[in-house]
């Protein structure tokens, strides 16, 4: 039986804090894809094995060197490739060290580069960096169809301070610098529009600072990378996190829109003492991987929250802006969050696990129109949100536009039980099936509901029946 068997057992999983969606577990506790397809590291643009849009890859970063990948695009697509590098826990890491990524055309043209680091928490992460190949740019270069490459290359800290700005790629004095890193790289394309339209972008709005959500937290485990992020709604959600871990969490967030976030983490025991610097990290990605925000804070023991910067409403427009966490905001779809918590505040208060809380907020109650592409994107429903996904999060959030039901009161909680808890708790990916089961026993409780009340009427016109 459907309801007791399969369902039950996708539901337990979800339950248990384990996505469904979650791959092979590899360094630092991250969750691989695990539709991911294994790509070798080419050192040389020939060797450089082909990224399909739409597909996720798994590679390897050595600590020297560069390596190259292989995109093949139209001329009127924008290509967006994020390359997430995930060093080992324990890693004697600086605040420097991370990846730059860059996308060159056949002629050896730049059409983007983009880094990324550790931070200040000096604490071995997950980390992200992309490249994009904007159609219609304006230059001679990168706009034309045909081979692109992807260099991805390790930045390290300098093991002289004497050294030039260019040694940053030198070798490091970490004892982990011949360590190679593990990679996650995806590939996507954005359609082009039906109709050119504006090409600035969207005038400031001056707008007073949202607040954090109130009220209680419901319980949502996070997942362990990309792939796992379990999806959340507007409202409060609570976990807890070991120092080293980094928890992944995903937003539905759809055209004209607005994304707020804050992050707390709970104090320590009282016993406990020292300073860890940038020891709370919150980052924010667009459904494309692409960086948008991050906000860190030091821990003293005492509790402490990291929230997003004031995020713009979702527009196509908005890809023209200067600044990240503005052009970054440039297409509907799933939002990610990863929250790290420094390995380094087990050295100052224990291994844990720490409280945290999170509390997220979806601004704008109506959906407005997207901008009407000619064609479908790859991967299919990457710049959109989806029914499901709306579903979803509709089900772990009181309402995906609306306010916070909260408690047993509102939305899932009220008739769905456990299995829609599970469903909010475990992510997209494993609730399809959820939904069609529990489809099916909405439509089951509503004819049982339409024959009873059939019963009534006619046991009202006919008392002795």
């Amino acid at each position: 039986m459907v309801r007791g068997g399969v369902a039950a057992a996708v539901a337990g999983a979800l339950v248990s804090g384990v996505p469904a969606s979650a791959g092979a577990v590899g360094p630092g506790g991250y969750g691989f894809d695990p539709a991911g397809r294994q790509l070798s590291a080419a050192t040389t643009t020939s060797a450089a094995g082909l990224l399909e849009p739409g597909g996720t890859y798994r590679s390897s970063l050595p600590a020297e060197g560069r390596t190259y990948y292989r995109l093949a695009l139209d001329a009127t697509s924008t290509a967006y490739v994020a390359v997430t590098a995930v060093p080992p826990s324990g890693a004697d890491v600086a605040v420097t060290d991370g990846i730059r990524v860059a996308l060159q055309d056949a002629d050896g043209h730049y059409c983007s580069t983009d880094t990324a680091s550790v931070g200040a928490a000096r604490s071995p992460r997950p980390v992200t960096a992309w490249g994009t190949r904007e159609a219609g740019n304006g230059r001679p270069a990168c706009r034309d169809a045909g081979t692109y490459y992807v260099v991805v290359e390790r930045l390290r800290a300098s093991s002289s301070s004497s050294s030039s700005s260019s040694s940053s790629f030198s070798s490091s004095s970490s004892p982990f610098s011949s360590s190679a890193w593990e990679l996650e790289l995806t590939a996507a394309v954005e359609a082009p529009l039906k109709e050119a339209g504006p090409t600035t972008a969207p005038g400031t709005e001056a707008s007073a600072s949202t607040p954090p959500l109130a009220g209680p937290a419901r319980k949502r485990p996070g997942g362990n990378g990309f792939a796992g992020a379990a999806v959340v709604g507007q409202g409060v959600w609570s976990d807890t996190l070991t120092p080293g871990r980094t928890l992944f969490y995903k937003v539905p967030v759809d055209w004209g829109q607005r994304l707020s976030v804050t992050a707390e983490l709970g104090s320590a025991p009282d016993d406990a003492s020292g300073l860890v610097a940038g020891a709370l990290g919150l980052s924010l990605y667009n459904p494309a991987r692409v960086p948008v925000d991050d906000a860190t804070v030091s821990y003293g023991g005492s509790q402490k929250s990291a929230a997003l910067d004031d995020l713009p409403p979702v527009r196509y427009r908005n890809r023209y802006a200067v600044h990240d966490e503005v052009s970054g905001m440039r297409f509907a779809g799933t939002y990610y969050l990863a929250v790290h918590l420094s390995e380094r505040v087990a050295e100052r208060f224990g291994a844990g696990p720490f409280d945290l809380t999170l509390r997220v907020r979806v601004a704008g109650a109506e959906r407005q129109p997207g901008p009407g592409y000619a064609g479908e994107s790859t991967p299919a429903d990457t710049f959109r949100v989806t029914d499901e996904e709306r579903r979803a999060a509709a089900l772990g959030g009181g309402g995906f536009a609306g306010g916070v039901t909260g408690g047993a009161s509102g939305g899932a909680d009220a008739g769905g039980g456990t299995a829609m808890k599970a469903l909010a708790a475990g992510g997209i990916g494993a609730g399809t099936l959820l939904l069609a089961v529990l489809g099916g026993w909405t439509l089951v409780a509503r004819r049982r509901a339409g024959s009873a009340a059939a019963q009534t009427r006619v046991s009202a016109q006919n008392p002795t029946a």
